[in-house]
């Protein structure tokens, strides 16, 4: 969430940072309401000041002989009730006008970094680096990730249209095995660097979608359980940004770095005939998750070694791969500046996306509460959440399966996974 006093007291450098996202926001009726809010406000704090008054001179009256049923102690009371009326009318309309305002607030994005490439889609996104050319296959006649998977017969895509519907996949053992193994190895691949590991519940409740910046704008790429406010977790990053949420941290426990595995729902709406084969792009789907909270001092050197967690999964999976830096119409919605890896898939011959990590700034604490304390200074600060896929295992997989595989129809199996797999060959 923006900062409302940022808003009001800057409202044409907020309105030029908002236009770098490309979407037509308008901050001219959330100002309108905000002015409305805080005339009501001023005329609240006047009438319970007279309000205050009236009470007081009514007992200073009575103290000083005046007849308590008298003309004069008779119409300061009325007065007062009067004022009380008023009060009444007052606070609902105001309540009503904060709500108004929250709500244009949380439709707000995050405003871009200065060192966030400008520009309106994702070809205006730059290339920060490659790894791992030599490594890049792009013989004729390697085969799709879907093929070799049902080839080997440790993947099926019909029988799990039959169970659920289109993209979802069963995964068989070995296919099993491999994707355990990349769930693991990563975790510990994390935990050896300092993340802790969690694992979070895998419903969350709308308060938690709020906070992290998924609701309301992307309630329709969500699945909602019917009879509860519960919604399964599109990424573990709503229940990591909430596992915080309304609390006062100390200095000394900045910085907080976590990893967590979950199984991760997302409708794909508006993704029509996009991937529909594969793994790459599925309603259900296993991720490996790193969150941090840091001081705002930190978080932007804390983007970069975010990202190299990152690619260090990949470097150890001797997995080719390139890094680009999102452009401010390409963003995600509460992201300040970010980061996308994308890994070789020899057979659509291009780099896909296979990691987001991102910098939100104050944005998600803003909008859960998270603040910390720092001695000697007066009141509060939010934290800076930032995260980071460390990696889609879907993805993942099938980067494997495409970039290891063999003349003889078998694959390989990247070292650093043998120990985690039992084997070296598919």
């Amino acid at each position: 969430m923006l900062d409302l006093k940022q808003i009001r007291e800057t409202p044409e450098v907020v309105q030029r940072q908002l236009a770098l996202r490309g979407s037509g926001y308008d901050l001219q009726p959330l100002l309108h309401l905000d002015q409305q809010q805080r005339a009501l406000e001023t005329q609240r704090l006047q009438l319970q000041a007279r309000s205050n008054e009236v009470g007081k001179a009514v007992g200073q009256a009575i103290q000083g002989g005046a007849d308590a049923q008298g003309d004069a102690v008779r119409g300061l009371r009325e007065e007062g009730n009067q004022i009380k009326q008023q009060l009444s009318a007052l606070e609902p309309q105001e309540r009503d006008l904060k709500t108004q305002i929250e709500t244009r607030l949380l439709a707000l994005p995050n405003l871009p970094d200065s060192t966030t490439p400008q520009g309106s889609s994702e070809e205006d996104n730059v290339e920060v680096r490659r790894w791992g050319d030599e490594h890049r296959r792009q013989e004729p006649g390697l085969l799709a990730h879907w093929d070799l998977g049902e080839a080997l017969g440790i993947m099926n895509f019909e029988r799990s249209a039959r169970i659920a519907q289109s993209r979802f996949v069963t995964l068989l053992g070995a296919g099993a095995a491999l994707e355990r193994a990349l769930i693991n190895f990563m975790l510990a691949h994390h935990i050896a660097a300092g993340f802790t590991e969690v694992l979070p519940p895998f419903l969350v409740n709308s308060a938690s979608l709020q906070a992290s910046g998924q609701l309301p704008k992307f309630a329709e790429e969500s699945f909602k359980c019917q009879e509860d406010d519960l919604w399964l977790t599109p990424t573990a990053e709503v229940p990591l940004t909430s596992f915080h949420r309304d609390e006062i941290l100390a200095l000394a426990d900045l910085p907080l770095a976590y990893c967590a595995y979950t199984p991760c729902f997302r409708r794909e709406a508006g993704s029509y005939g996009r991937d529909t084969r594969g793994l790459i792009r599925l309603h259900q789907f296993n991720k490996v998750e790193m969150y941090q909270f840091v001081h705002p001092d930190r978080s932007a050197e804390t983007l970069e070694q975010l990202t190299q967690q990152a690619e260090s999964v990949l470097q150890a999976l001797q997995l080719p791969y390139r890094v680009l830096a999102l452009c401010t119409g390409d963003m995600g919605f509460s992201a300040t500046k970010t980061y996308d890896l994308e890994v070789w898939l020899p057979s659509a011959g291009k780099y896909r996306e296979i990691s987001s990590c991102s910098n939100c700034g104050d944005f998600q604490a803003r909008r859960s509460n998270i603040r910390f304390k720092e001695p000697g200074k007066k009141g509060t600060q939010y934290v800076h959440t930032l995260n980071g896929s460390g990696l889609a295992i879907g993805r993942t997989m099938a980067a494997v399966l495409e970039n290891y595989q063999q003349p003889d129809g078998t694959v390989r199996i990247p070292q650093v996974l043998q120990p985690f797999l039992g084997r070296e060959v598919l």
